[in-house]
């Protein structure tokens, strides 16, 4: 009896909320206000974050900007003024150390307050085959794209816990979402962190009456300089996105609480095949779209004034 008790209540939600899905589609759900917001945006002094950094203020948000870079992350700050931010902070923070997080989050708690959505938007790319990507720069890899991720929850969602109110946003990769030649490193840093963000969306969906947003953004190579060098075999299907574009989806998806958002949206559709077709094909399909080769040009964007961490001290 409680087998088909469970499994008729299942099948009622199930159809309740793919009607609620599809209404959705087709009446643009209203967008949330982000005036006063404490917005934390790591990784903020260039590319997306910096355009994300731009876009809250415009919005009124309260803006507080973390990068390694102390200069970029300056310019980020001085251009959030001149697009009318209330309030906005710079905090040089490197994110492939957990002391420094903890330091730097304590620092934000103290001077700008409770942060009401964070942003893990700092990211990084080796992108050299597998056996040549030197130790350290795996372990940093790590560091940064996911392990991170960890450390900023535990340090800013306690307070969003608290109050039942906030927002926590993971700018994955399609590349967390599939394995690409080339990116060994990267693709297993972004898988984590996907699966870390999908993990706790389902275990605050378990919290009565939960408050805290989740959203996971999972985009193709972005024309940041992060990816520079890079190609596509056909940009109609697959293209080297424009930062702004990707801004732009990335600030609906959090104003409309979208928990996915992939693009481009061909993605879905090679995600899908990706379960039903044998591995032979799907070698015959990345070999079609020109995944195989897409970093064979790769040169990535160059810091060479960017400060070493102590991992890549202890391994160099």
């Amino acid at each position: 009896m409680n087998a088909i008790l469970d499994t008729t209540m299942f099948l009622g939600k199930f159809l309740y909320y793919a009607l609620e899905a599809l209404v959705g589609n087709i009446i643009p759900k209203s967008k949330k206000a982000v005036a006063g917001e404490t917005v934390l945006i790591t990784g903020a002094g260039s590319g997306l974050g910096r355009l994300l950094a731009l876009h809250f203020a415009r919005l009124g948000a309260i803006v507080v900007l973390w990068d390694i870079d102390q200069e970029a992350n300056m310019e980020t700050c001085r251009l959030a003024k001149e697009k009318g931010a209330v309030k906005v902070f710079a905090y040089k923070c490197d994110c492939s150390s957990r002391q420094e997080i903890y330091r730097v989050a304590e620092q934000v708690r103290e001077e700008v307050g409770d942060v009401t959505i964070l942003i893990n938007n700092a990211g990084i790319v080796t992108g050299k085959p597998f056996l040549d990507t030197p130790d350290h720069m795996v372990e940093r890899s790590f560091y940064v794209n996911a392990i991170s991720h960890f450390w900023t929850y535990k340090a800013f969602l306690p307070a969003m816990i608290k109050a039942n109110h906030g927002h926590l946003v993971c700018v994955s990769s399609v590349a967390g979402m599939v394995g690409i030649n080339g990116l060994s490193d990267y693709c297993a840093s972004k898988f984590a962190a996907f699966g870390f963000a999908e993990s706790l969306f389902f275990e605050l969906s378990r919290v009565k009456e939960n408050r805290i947003k989740t959203t996971i953004i999972c985009p193709y190579f972005i024309n940041t300089g992060m990816f520079d060098g890079c190609t596509t075999k056909y940009p109609f299907l697959l293209p080297i996105m424009e930062p702004e574009h990707v801004a732009q989806k990335i600030l609906n998806a959090i104003l409309e609480e979208k928990v996915y958002v992939i693009l481009p949206k061909f993605m879905y559709v090679a995600f899908v095949l990706k379960q039903l077709i044998s591995p032979k094909m799907m070698i015959a399909l990345g070999e079609y779209l020109g995944a195989d080769t897409s970093m064979t040009s790769f040169k990535g964007r160059v810091k060479a004034h960017e400060p070493q961490t102590e991992t890549e001290r202890e391994y160099k």
